[in-house]
C-alpha cells in the first residue's frame, strides 16, 4: 500500500494509534543519474506493462500545472526501467497504484489505518503480475482493504501522480511512484479492515483526521479538483 501524498521527497513520520470510531529490445534511453526531468523518448520497443501504463499516462491531460511536470517525469522513469518500474522487487523505487474511494457526491472519503506507517491514508499498492493494469491494481486493492466490494470506477485514467519517500517501516521500498485513480461508494457501504489496517472508515473530505501523512490535504484536493473538471466536460 503506498503512503498518502507529497509534493517532495521526504520521509513519512509515524503517527499515533487511531481512536477506531468513526522487451523485445533496450528502448533508445541514455541512462542518466535519477533525474527525471529529461523529454519523452518515443519508442515501441518496451514490454507489456511499462507499455500499458505510458498508454495510460498519454490519455491524461492534468489540470494542474506541476501534475503535467511530474506526469513527464513518470513517463521518462517508466522508460528508462521498463517492467522494473512496476515490480516491487525490481529495485527500491517502483510504480504503485491508489484508489481514492469517494462517495457520489464527493463529500465523503474512504481511508484506512496503515498498520506499517500508522497514519491515516487512501487504499491502494503494489502491482501484482497478475494485474492488467495499474488501474486494475489499485481497484483489486481497494475492495481488498475496504471490505467493500461492488466499487464503481470512474476511469482507467489517472486523477494524480504522487511521488514521495518511505520511512524504513516500509522495508526495502524506498520510493513509491504512486499513480492515484477514483472509485465511488455508497456512503452507507460498510467497511471492514484487512490484515495490512487496524481501521477502515469515511471522513469528510473538509474533516480529515489529524494523523495523516505530509501533503494528505493538499493531494485530495488536487484530486477533487481534477475530479470535478472532468466531471463538468
Amino acid at each position: 500500500m503506498p503512503d498518502g501524498g507529497r509534493r517532495a521527497l521526504s520521509p513519512v513520520p509515524d503517527g499515533g494509534r487511531p481512536a477506531r470510531a468513526g522487451a523485445l529490445a533496450p528502448a533508445p534511453v541514455v541512462r542518466r543519474p535519477r533525474r527525471y526531468a529529461l523529454p519523452v523518448i518515443q519508442s515501441s520497443d518496451l514490454t507489456s506493462p511499462a507499455s500499458e501504463i505510458l498508454a495510460t499516462l498519454a490519455q491524461w491531460s492534468p489540470r494542474a500545472p506541476a501534475q503535467r511536470l511530474l506526469k513527464g517525469e513518470y513517463e521518462v522513469f517508466v522508460r528508462a526501467e521498463e517492467a522494473s518500474a512496476l515490480d516491487r522487487d525490481g529495485g527500491p523505487e517502483h510504480l504503485t497504484g491508489s484508489c481514492f474511494v469517494l462517495t457520489p457526491d464527493l463529500s465523503a472519503v474512504l481511508l484506512c489505518f496503515h498498520r506499517k506507517g500508522q497514519f491515516w491514508v487512501q487504499l491502494g499498492g503494489h502491482v501484482e503480475a497478475d494485474d492488467a493494469s495499474v488501474a486494475a491494481a489499485a481497484l483489486r486493492e481497494a475492495c481488498e482493504e475496504g471490505g467493500i466490494t461492488d466499487l464503481t470506477p470512474f476511469s482507467d485514467v489517472p486523477v494524480d501522480v504522487d511521488r514521495h519517500a518511505l520511512s524504513g517501516s516500509f522495508g526495502t521500498c524506498r520510493v513509491h511512484w504512486d499513480v492515484g485513480f477514483v472509485a465511488f461508494a455508497g456512503a452507507d457501504a460498510v467497511p471492514a479492515a484487512s490484515v495490512e489496517s487496524e481501521a477502515v472508515a469515511w471522513f469528510a473530505v473538509d474533516a480529515l483526521p489529524a494523523q495523516v501523512p505530509p501533503g494528505f490535504p493538499e493531494r485530495l484536493r488536487t484530486i477533487l479538483d481534477e475530479l470535478a473538471a472532468r466531471r463538468a466536460r
